[in-house]
């Protein structure tokens, strides 16, 4: 169809293969996408783990949606993702005499459904090189997501989480990997199991109040010591300068307050308390300095560059979070745009750059999951900085950070 735009890469490959009448092309591609296949909320709700066939008009055909032809989220009509075998092997003799396929789209096709044609649709499904969108690309919609402006700075804070797990990153009105996938990851990951546990992780880090205040507090001495000498600080002097800080607040909590109820005494902490405190803050900036250290032989950082907060990590997986609401339905897409763009004006308060944003977002998934051994966390996440950083098809490349 001339002027039509295809979501994304898979619905071009399906036009592209039925305009040319290579239906086995087709199912070539068909076999690598994953297919959603919608559902009765209230039914899913009330029996997560079955799956119905619920036939369109006349009982004829069964229809099921590539990822980028997937509608609007609403409240009663909910996806589960499918790949072709499981249809093939799910399907008997009273089912529907056709998989209609994307219908009402260029790219649509109804499939017979007879054995031999299941046993088709196995074949290419043994043949394929991989099944969804590949972890670590970039994929973009390129009808029904935000490519430029606001919205797609807020949902581009978020790029990491959607590259690193292979998703569409300007997808807001977002089904990701089907209801009851969605649901199950912030169960696991979050333990969010309704619309107050998402909200409440979703507003504490829009504030950047997840990510440790310890981490926090180590950069921002480092800030103010930068800000204040206007150039590279030592890391000795980094350490003395943080002991002094951590040392004076000890005492300021020990000294009388005044509060409407009269003269309050505070108890001075324990001496080794804060010298234990102490210690850890020092051993912290060695882990910092090292990260950096690296980060810099890698490219995440200039020569002489360093991290300047770690509240980006908070920032990336709030815009994520809040895509994450939607797919879960314990969130309106009103609400995850107005959370996107939060987290876009908080990255940009705190940071001057996409790569600055990167670097902080990186060391703070490094210093709560890495431990250092720079293994699979550190690798993963220098390729999606990498790929964010460098790929023509990066938001970061083509969406300023002001």
């Amino acid at each position: 169809m001339d002027g039509w735009t295809a979501p994304s890469a898979i619905e071009r490959e399906l036009y592209g293969a039925k305009a040319r009448g290579d239906w086995a092309a087709y199912l070539d591609v068909l076999a690598r996408a994953e297919l959603f296949l919608p559902q009765s909320r209230a039914q899913v709700d009330a029996e997560p783990q079955q799956a119905r066939f619920h036939p369109g008009p006349g009982g004829a055909s069964l229809a099921v949606y590539t990822r980028g032809m997937l509608p609007a989220p609403t409240d009663g009509t909910v996806f589960l993702r499918q790949s072709l075998a499981w249809f093939a092997n799910a399907w008997d003799a009273g089912d529907p005499a056709h998989l209609a396929v994307n219908p009402g789209s260029p790219s649509e096709a109804y499939l017979t459904t007879t054995p031999a044609d299941r046993d088709r649709w196995r074949a290419h499904w043994d043949a394929a090189p991989a099944w969804g969108l590949t972890p670590g690309a970039v994929h973009a919609l390129h009808t029904g997501g935000a490519l430029h402006g606001p919205v797609a700075h807020g949902l581009a804070v978020g790029a990491h989480l959607a590259v690193s797990n292979g998703e569409f990153w300007n997808a807001l009105a977002y089904h990701g990997t089907g209801y009851t996938r969605e649901r199950e990851r912030l169960r696991k990951a979050w333990g969010i199991t309704g619309r107050e546990g998402w909200l409440d992780v979703l507003h504490r880090m829009l504030g950047a109040e997840i990510v440790s205040p310890v981490w926090e507090f180590a950069l921002r001495v480092r800030r103010v010591l930068a800000s204040d000498f206007a150039g590279p600080v030592d890391v000795e002097h980094w350490r003395h300068a943080a002991e002094t800080g951590l040392r004076r607040s000890a005492e300021r909590s020990a000294e009388p307050q005044l509060t409407p109820d009269g003269v309050t005494v505070a108890q001075p902490r324990p001496a080794a308390e804060v010298e234990g405190e102490i210690a850890g803050v020092r051993r912290l900036i060695g882990r910092i300095t090292r990260y950096e250290q690296r980060f810099r032989a890698d490219g995440l950082l200039p020569e002489d560059g360093w991290v300047r907060s770690v509240e980006g990590w908070d920032h990336g997986r709030a815009s994520q979070m809040a895509r994450w609401g939607v797919g879960t339905r314990y969130g309106s897409i009103d609400e995850a745009e107005r959370a996107v763009l939060r987290a876009s004006g908080a990255a940009r308060e705190t940071y001057r750059s996409w790569e600055e944003f990167s670097a902080g977002y990186l060391l703070g998934r490094c210093l709560h999951f890495d431990e250092e051994e720079f293994g699979e966390w550190y690798a993963t996440s220098l390729a999606t900085h990498l790929t964010l950083t460098t790929d023509p098809a990066s938001p970061w490349v083509h969406i300023p950070w002001r």
